[in-house]
């Protein structure tokens, strides 16, 4: 628990304690929510929904097609409203059916019981949501809760501007209380934008605890993929941005191979976000490295093939330019597979050197070879297959939805409480 986490849990007991325990009782039981998933991020919104329910919250789960789940239908105390069908490929088709679900959303929202709208993700007119929609929930007295999983995405996108900052500034003002993944990211909070640090709990990104994870082994996985048992096999896994510094991964795996007699392999796996960058990438795989050297998936990974590429890797490589947290790295976890990452954002805090994985520098390709001839010098990979499961038992430890879920319901009941208060 952080020391964020850990001062908030003490001021709740204060007030507990002066309000008395009865009374914090009856506040507590039978909290009702509206969780806003903007149609995305279905193994986060999920895994946050079932474990709320765990700890006694009743969950309006307010989504669509795009992140149905056998989890919403069979989980007692959660109602999924299915607001949204599967976008087709017809532009016009999309425009109309993302605005025919605002209006479901406005609708549902003007006659929902849960006092609480918690947003994970606002959707996709953001400009609209930060500044209309939410001035449209407090018009209806509603209790706003905020996920900032990136404080400022613009920002770290290069693509940051005065609007941008503007509506953000607006939508965090509104809101009643917000909760973002690292210390950093409060500190960036309150700082840039002025929100009250009353108002922000610090909660661990949790691991995801929704992909299958089969009787697979690592040497069948690499052989699933291509690869030789003995290869040295460097994993890059998400969406190809510029802020993840690819280049530098290829520039460090080209050091290695100059540098080491041992064979490596290299593959980078995952859906085109910026199709410009994605080609440079291409060409520079094709004009510096013999073909079959590097493996380079353009595609989205679908959650039934992930293990695939976890347990085919020896170890997962985060070149990151810029970052606050990273699921990704959770995801590697969750698998059992150590990271090497630069020293950007949380993973500093993420990281056990020697233990999960090794820092480097960020934009220094040296470094990150360094980094990645240290960790297949070392016991972590020497030891891989009995440490794979070392490293999940500390990803559930460490990263449980259980903890994440009662932060998240202290400051539900917080909130309330507050405004019985101002009833009395």
């Amino acid at each position: 628990m952080t020391m964020q986490a850990t001062s908030f849990a003490e001021k709740l007991a204060a007030k507990q304690a002066k309000a008395g325990s009865s009374r914090i009782s009856r506040a507590q039981q039978g909290i009702k929510i509206g969780l806003m998933t903007a149609c995305r991020d279905r193994h986060y919104a999920v895994g946050l929904a079932v474990a709320l329910i765990s700890e006694g919250v009743h969950v309006d789960f307010v989504g669509g097609d795009e992140i149905d789940s056998p989890e919403l239908h069979a989980t007692p105390g959660l109602r999924f409203l299915n607001l949204r069908r599967k976008l087709g490929d017809n532009t016009a088709e999309k425009l109309w059916e993302l605005l025919f679900y605002y209006a479901k959303v406005i609708r549902y929202s003007a006659r929902a019981n849960p006092r609480i709208l918690h947003i994970l993700w606002n959707n996709k007119l953001e400009v609209f949501d930060r500044t209309i929609l939410m001035s449209y929930y407090k018009v209806l007295g509603k209790k706003i809760v905020l996920t900032a999983h990136n404080v400022n995405a613009a920002r770290r996108d290069f693509k940051d501007s005065w609007v941008n900052r503007a509506t953000l500034r607006f939508q965090y003002r509104l809101c009643d209380h917000i909760f973002v993944h690292t210390e950093k990211m409060r500190i960036e909070l309150c700082r840039e934008f002025g929100v009250n640090e009353e108002s922000v709990t610090v909660i661990r990104h949790p691991i995801n605890n929704l992909l299958p994870d089969t009787g697979l082994t690592p040497p069948e996985a690499k052989r699933r993929l291509g690869v030789k048992e003995d290869e040295r096999t460097i994993l890059f896994f998400g969406k190809i941005r510029p802020y993840k510094g690819i280049e530098h991964l290829l520039e460090a795996f080209e050091l290695l191979l100059d540098r080491e007699s041992r064979d490596y392999r290299l593959i980078i796996a995952g859906a085109p976000d910026d199709e410009a960058y994605a080609r440079e990438i291409e060409q520079t795989i094709n004009q510096r490295f013999a073909r079959g050297r590097v493996s380079f998936i353009l595609e989205f990974i679908p959650d039934e093939k992930m293990e695939l590429y976890f347990k085919g890797a020896d170890v997962l490589v985060l070149p990151y330019r810029e970052i606050f947290q990273s699921g990704v790295l959770l995801l590697a976890y969750t698998f059992g597979l150590p990271v090497v990452a630069t020293d950007v954002g949380s993973f500093r805090e993420d990281i056990i050197e020697g233990r999960t994985g090794y820092l480097c520098r960020a934009g220094d390709a040296q470094d990150m070879a360094r980094a990645i001839k240290t960790y297949f010098a070392s016991d972590l990979f020497r030891k891989l297959e009995v440490q794979r499961q070392e490293l999940k038992d500390y990803a559930h430890a460490n990263y449980s939805w259980h903890a994440a879920a009662a932060l998240t319901r202290e400051a539900y009941s917080q909130m309330l409480q507050r405004g019985a208060y101002r009833l009395k």
